[in-house]
């Protein structure tokens, strides 16, 4: 078994920061959500296509909110391949004139100031992913932060929050839109297989899996 500890990429414990609420309760480490779209379910080879980020913080009362979201259309990286049932499932055109796609590393570089601020911020060591099927996307994230030559990603490599088991215990729903209803939050099918839309609302079904399990007992804000 490997742990979540946190280490450099020199072997070496990171300083202590003093921690906000937020970095206490997961131990350091910042909980980001992210969605992203694809050409395909191959992260070594089909292209990325959209991708969002979900900022959260908590409260005074300890209630984690979604505060910040970041987005982008990416442009497909040369030789990415796109697969014709993907694009007619979330209906992108990657080539559409009006779709103002950013390069990978660009919107990459983007979008980690804003975690690595807001890692800062609350005391954190890392930002670790919060998916709904966490690691598809963080299998694609981690490809494409490669193709960047990104050297100091602040995401966990390899451990993330996965939404889809979370919701299978708190509710018996793993699929994203039976989730949201049963957690009470309104899902509308039209919007839904866009990156903006999906991370959105996992945001929305973590945060409300979270609170709840505090509301229960789970964990003392104190």
């Amino acid at each position: 078994m490997i742990d979540l500890e946190v280490v450099h990429e020199d072997g070496e414990a990171p300083k202590a920061r003093q921690k906000s609420a937020l970095g206490r309760r997961f131990r350091g480490f910042l909980p980001v959500v992210v969605d992203l779209e694809t050409g395909g379910f191959n992260a070594q080879t089909d292209a990325l296509l959209e991708l969002s980020m979900v900022i959260l913080d908590m409260d005074e009362h300890g209630t984690l909110i979604p505060v910040d979201q970041e987005h982008a259309h990416i442009i497909p990286f040369a030789g990415g391949n796109l697969e014709p049932a993907a694009l007619e499932f979330t209906g992108i055109d990657p080539f559409h004139p009006l779709r103002l796609a950013e390069d990978e590393k660009d919107a990459l570089q983007r979008m980690f100031k804003r975690v690595r601020d807001a890692a800062k911020k609350h005391g954190c060591n890392r930002a670790i992913l919060v998916g709904h099927n966490a690691h598809f996307d963080l299998g694609f994230l981690n490809q494409a932060i490669a193709r960047a030559d990104i050297k100091r990603s602040p995401f966990h490599p390899f451990s993330c929050f996965d939404t889809a088991t979370l919701a299978g215990l708190a509710y018996g729903q793993t699929v994203l839109a039976r989730a949201c209803e049963a957690a009470g939050l309104a899902f509308d099918h039209a919007e839904a297989h866009s990156a903006r839309y999906d991370a959105k609302l996992t945001a929305d079904l973590y945060c409300t899996i979270v609170n709840r399990w505090r509301d229960l007992g789970g964990w003392d804000p104190d």
